[in-house]
């Protein structure tokens, strides 16, 4: 039963983006399209999973004093790997994200979940936590990026649902954050329900 609350936590009461206001800058910044919010959370989903697996497995060789700078390079290790086979497999897509994949090395949420999660849990604990913390952020950047794309450009995952132009402001910088704001808002909603 924790096991499954530790899966579910991330979706609404801790959710990364919507309640802990972390990985905002891929979040803003990488959510014009549904599609690239769904690519950006998956890369990330991928990162965190595998970098709480390897910090739970070795947390007890890395000394105390260069924790951080070895969870860094762990998380950067992955972070290469996912951009290199983003590029090869997926370059449409790797173009759209462009500097953000790189950028996931410094995303807080993830150096986040290995500092307070895995190097204190067991390996299954941290395999759960870092599945379930990464999709709830993959969810959140996708919700950002289809209302972004369905307010922005009257489209849902690149296909046009409405005739005609959307709103442009959603599609632009100000747009992600009036997006994310009625997004938090409803988040509040749901946890007070």
């Amino acid at each position: 039963m924790n096991q499954a609350r530790n899966f579910t936590k991330g979706f609404v009461r801790d959710n990364p983006v919507f309640t802990m206001m972390l990985g905002l800058c891929p979040a803003l910044g990488t959510t014009t399209s549904a599609f690239n919010g769904f690519g950006m959370g998956m890369a990330t989903l991928f990162v965190v999973l595998m970098s709480n697996i390897v910090v739970a497995i070795f947390k007890d060789f890395i000394p105390n004093k260069v924790r951080i700078p070895s969870y860094i390079v762990i998380i950067a290790s992955f972070v290469t790997i996912t951009d290199l086979v983003m590029e090869a497999f997926m370059g449409a897509l790797h173009a759209e994200l462009g500097l953000f994949i790189p950028l996931i090395v410094v995303n807080c949420f993830v150096l986040g979940r290995a500092e307070a999660f895995a190097s204190k849990n067991t390996l299954f604990s941290s395999i759960v936590d870092g599945i379930g913390m990464g999709l709830a952020f993959t969810m959140a950047l996708t919700m950002l990026g289809a209302a972004r794309e369905l307010l922005g450009a009257n489209a849902l995952f690149g296909v046009e649902l409405v005739e005609g132009d959307g709103m442009l402001v959603f599609v632009l910088a100000p747009g992600a954050f009036i997006a994310l704001g009625y997004l938090i808002a409803l988040m509040n909603k749901l946890k007070k329900d």
